[in-house]
């Protein structure tokens, strides 16, 4: 009874005074993207809670929140609210994918997962094989939710064999400006590749495949390709030199750009990146070292670089920067 009181004073008080001015509503802050980079490279945005990661790549999700996949057993799974606390949230296949065995030796590490949200469902590309071999596959799962444990097997995307001269490990879904799916992947020997995909299935479409990027003279070593569209260009992301080595990874961030998905691409000498082009955007500082297998995703605030790095013990760690580009259109971090 009494509520009911209180409610019909506070209407009647409301009869008889003035309607209160409403406070103009602050417009949202959108950050101009920087067009002059920093003199050097910045340290990674803070991170907090469960930010461990190796090859990490991220979604945002439709509700805003994020969500992260790294290499682990089974894939492990993350998720923040604000980009900056991550917290563990199980791994993709929680039962274990014995169908990839044939490839990892037995184990149940998988590699380099790409996630993406699109047509209302979660794709999520993936790696099995074992370190320095070219006995290797790309699968691919699918979800509704991205949950621990709703997966679902959507089976093989491409393998290679000992015989092979490039190496299946590494993908990358991208979708090009005319609606048309390309998975690129790629690791040593004869460098990054690209393949074209059915949207209907995420699989394979065809049998043509493109050399996108590699290494030429004294060294293979380019791997974790990302292709992002940005304004008129496509660039291609990629990492040079040595991962897995803790605090003496070598392993830094590339870049070179194409007006077509399929290329060719270059760096910003012009040089071809099938002829060991590349231009730098982060490499090893202070006491990160080794970034690399690096992602891009657009943001309300920016695009933003997510990558792992070493700490000084070590331990690999989630490496987070906002992207800026130049007036010549190259990109840097801040």
């Amino acid at each position: 009874m009494w509520k009911r009181a209180l409610v019909a004073l506070l209407l009647g008080a409301a009869a008889v005074r003035p309607e209160p001015v409403p406070e103009p509503v602050p417009e949202p802050v959108v950050l101009a993207t920087p067009t002059t980079p920093p003199s050097s490279y910045p340290n990674p945005g803070r991170v907090t809670g469960d930010i461990g990661a190796h090859d990490p790549s991220v979604v945002k999700r439709p509700d805003g929140s994020y969500l992260l996949v790294h290499t682990g057993d089974n894939i492990t799974i993350k998720t923040s609210t604000d980009r900056t606390a991550w917290h563990n949230a199980g791994v993709v296949f929680p039962g274990g994918a014995p169908w990839t065995t044939s490839y990892t030796g037995g184990s149940a590490s998988l590699w380099a997962p790409d996630i993406s949200y699109r047509n209302g469902h979660y794709y999520l590309y993936y790696s099995a094989s074992t370190f320095g071999s070219r006995n290797s596959a790309i699968f691919l799962a699918t979800s509704t939710t991205g949950a621990s444990g709703s997966w679902t097997n959507q089976g093989m995307i491409i393998s290679t064999t000992s015989s092979s001269n490039y190496n299946a490990i590494d993908p990358n879904l991208v979708v090009d400006a005319q609606g048309r799916w390309w998975l690129s992947f790629g690791s040593f020997w004869t460098g990054i590749k690209l393949i074209q995909l059915d949207p209907a299935t995420g699989k394979r479409l065809g049998t043509s495949i493109t050399g996108l990027a590699q290494r030429t003279g004294g060294t293979t070593a380019i791997e974790a390709p990302f292709v992002f569209r940005h304004g008129s260009y496509y660039y291609l992301w990629v990492s040079f030199d040595a991962c897995c080595q803790g605090a003496s990874s070598t392993y830094r961030i590339m870049v070179g750009r194409s007006t077509s998905v399929t290329g060719p691409y270059v760096d910003r000498n012009g040089v071809a990146m099938t002829s060991g082009g590349g231009t730098q955007v982060l490499a090893g500082h202070g006491s990160v070292h080794g970034p690399g297998h690096q992602a891009v995703v657009p943001d309300s605030d920016a695009e933003v670089l997510y990558y792992h790095y070493y700490a000084d013990n070590g331990a690999p760690l989630l490496g987070i920067n906002l992207l800026g580009y130049d007036s010549a259109g190259w990109p840097f971090v801040y």
